[in-house]
């Protein structure tokens, strides 16, 4: 039996996110397509601006333009971050996204409940969105020794 490749193409992706998410800005530059939008999770959370950067074949990059990020009042990192720039939505070596995803099905809804989650921890000063982010794992196996 042969398998068809499933890969979304790049044009697909913007042809999705446009009929998903029309108010979002899209575009494609060479083999990349960026998407500037607005997310609020919640009806009483901020109303978070955001860029997304998908190359076909490579880790999407999510970064927050708008509010600011901050530390919790106890000043601790903002976890669930790739150095507290972009955010960590899934745990790559688990292909939780494929290239045969829809981002507009996986990636966009994942950033809203991150950021539902990162609202919560500054309240709760707990992350409770579960998840293992790499430099967790590092802090809890230095902390042992």
């Amino acid at each position: 039996m042969r398998r068809t490749n499933n890969k979304k193409s790049i044009s697909q992706q913007l042809s999705n996110l446009r009929v998903k998410y029309s108010h979002f800005v899209s575009e494609i530059k060479r083999n990349t397509i960026i998407i500037n939008g607005h997310l609020r999770p919640t009806s009483r959370s901020e109303n978070y601006n955001f860029i997304l950067e998908y190359t076909l074949n490579k880790n999407p990059k999510v970064r927050i333009i708008s509010p600011s990020l901050k530390r919790n009042n106890k000043g601790e990192e903002i976890p669930h971050m790739y150095g507290q720039k972009h955010l960590c939505l899934y745990k790559p070596k688990y292909q939780e996204f494929k290239s045969s995803d829809f981002l507009s099905e996986t990636i966009i809804p994942w950033i809203a409940l991150w950021l539902y989650y990162y609202e919560q921890w500054h309240i709760t000063g707990k992350w409770l969105g579960g998840g293992e982010h790499p430099t967790q794992k590092k802090r809890r196996n230095a902390k042992k020794r």
